[in-house]
């Protein structure tokens, strides 16, 4: 993939201004919000370089649409989404599939996944592509916790914070007992 065929929008959600990057053969990335929206612009031209910002065609409007119903509240599964994962190493695209999975409002642990990919081991490899996901919303990595329930990492601006606003929008229950470990 070249950056010269990349374009990108940004939209406002419940939890900020977040910016989508696609080309003709998907969605390459979502970037969260960051502190402001100048901010999330500015982190998605250090990823991506001078791309413009474009206004989206309908099916990544579409996209944006759904990740707006589902912070609102709306149990949209985002499943018709398109994405581009081809720049994305093949175990990590075997995560962000069955993330992609998990029903709103429900949740499953990094075991669970790791297990489905050959064995409770995998779990801290789960982790690690979990927080290199590029696409979150798309691919609810938010909805993916530690052993008990705990809500675990989350390398979004706010961590922990956002994930446990973001599911709780979706109706999540999550054991979150703050301590300093967390």
């Amino acid at each position: 993939m070249t950056t010269n065929d990349l374009t990108f929008a940004m939209f406002e959600s419940a939890i900020g201004a977040c910016g989508i990057v696609w080309h003709g053969r998907g969605i390459v990335a979502v970037q969260l919000p960051m502190s402001g929206e100048a901010k999330t612009r500015t982190r998605i031209h250090q990823r991506y370089g001078a791309i413009p910002e474009v206004s989206p065609p309908a099916v990544v409007q579409a996209a944006i649409d759904g990740m707006i119903e589902l912070l609102q509240g709306k149990p949209n599964d985002l499943a018709d989404v398109v994405l581009d994962l081809d720049d994305v190493p093949e175990f990590h695209r075997g995560v962000y599939e069955i993330a992609r999975t998990i029903p709103p409002g429900k949740t499953m642990t990094y075991g669970d996944i790791a297990k489905r990919l050959g064995g409770v081991e995998l779990s801290r490899d789960v982790g690690q592509a979990l927080g290199r996901n590029p696409c979150p919303i798309v691919v609810p990595c938010h909805r993916v916790l530690a052993a008990g329930g705990k809500p675990g990492g989350f390398s979004a601006n706010g961590g922990v914070a956002t994930k446990l606003k973001m599911l709780a929008i979706e109706g999540a229950i999550v054991n979150h007992t703050p301590n300093l470990f967390d």
